[in-house]
C-alpha cells in the first residue's frame, strides 16, 4: 500500500490551483484570444434572361403598281404588336430573338417578321443602356391594293439601334456572381425600350424598302 505524504499532497492541490487560475503576464491579465468569425456572402444567381412585349410601326416604301410606271412609289405605315426575348452575356454583348406582326385594319401592306440578333451594348449609366442590333430574320409582306395583291418572303440581314431605360435600383455589384450585374438593364425587374431597325432594302421584284421602330416594356429575371 502506497502512502502519500502531506507534503506531496500539498503540491499536487497547489499544481491543480495554478493551472486552473487564469494566465498573468507582467502582473496584467491576459484575454484568450478568441478567432474572428466573418459570415459568408449571400451571393445571388444572375439570370441574364429578359423579356419584352411592345408595339411596333412599319413603314414601306415600295414601285409602283405595274400598270402605272410612272406613279410615284407607294408608301405605308402599319402598326401591331412585337416580343422580344434575350438574355445578355455581360454587359457588352447580348443575344435577342424579336417577332412582330402588324395589326391594321386593312390589308394594303401588312408585315410579319421574326430574327435572331447579336446585341453590342454599352451601359451609359446605372439606369440607361444603349444597344445596337444586327442579325437575320425572315420577313412577309402582304400587299393588297383592289384587285392587285401579291405575297413576298424575304430572308435577309437587319440591323438597327436602341435605348433600355431600368426603373429598378438593385445595384449593389457584390451581391452577384457575375460582376456585370447591377449596370443599366441587366437587373431584376421593369424597364422601358426603344428602337429602329432597317429590315429591307430593295427586296423582291417591287423593291420594298422597309424600317421599324419599336417602343415597349422589359422585364429581367
Amino acid at each position: 500500500m502506497m502512502v502519500v505524504s502531506k507534503k506531496t499532497m500539498k503540491q499536487t492541490l497547489s499544481l491543480a490551483l495554478l493551472a486552473t487560475l487564469p494566465a498573468f503576464a507582467g502582473g496584467k491579465y491576459v484575454a484568450p484570444v478568441e478567432a474572428e468569425v466573418k459570415p459568408i456572402p449571400m451571393v445571388q444567381f444572375a439570370n441574364p434572361l429578359y423579356l419584352g412585349v411592345g408595339v411596333v410601326s412599319t413603314f414601306i416604301q415600295r414601285d409602283p403598281c405595274p400598270c402605272y410606271p410612272t406613279d410615284p412609289d407607294i408608301k405605308d405605315d402599319q402598326e401591331g404588336v412585337v416580343l422580344r426575348i434575350g438574355a445578355d452575356y455581360n454587359q457588352y454583348i447580348g443575344l435577342e430573338g424579336r417577332y412582330f406582326k402588324t395589326l391594321g385594319e386593312d390589308v394594303f401592306s401588312e408585315v410579319e417578321h421574326y430574327g435572331l440578333y447579336l446585341k453590342p451594348q454599352y451601359p451609359l449609366s446605372e439606369k440607361m443602356n444603349m444597344y445596337g442590333l444586327i442579325g437575320y430574320g425572315k420577313t412577309t409582306v402582304d400587299y393588297t391594293n383592289g384587285n392587285i395583291s401579291s405575297h413576298n418572303v424575304e430572308n435577309s440581314v437587319g440591323y438597327g439601334i436602341g435605348f433600355e431605360y431600368d426603373f429598378t435600383s438593385e445595384t449593389t455589384t457584390e451581391l452577384f456572381d457575375r460582376p456585370f450585374d447591377g449596370y443599366a438593364n441587366q437587373e431584376r425587374g421593369w424597364g422601358v425600350w426603344v428602337d429602329v431597325q432597317h429590315l429591307l432594302k430593295d427586296a423582291s421584284s417591287m423593291h420594298t424598302d422597309l424600317n421599324i421602330v419599336t417602343v415597349g416594356v422589359t422585364y429581367d429575371f
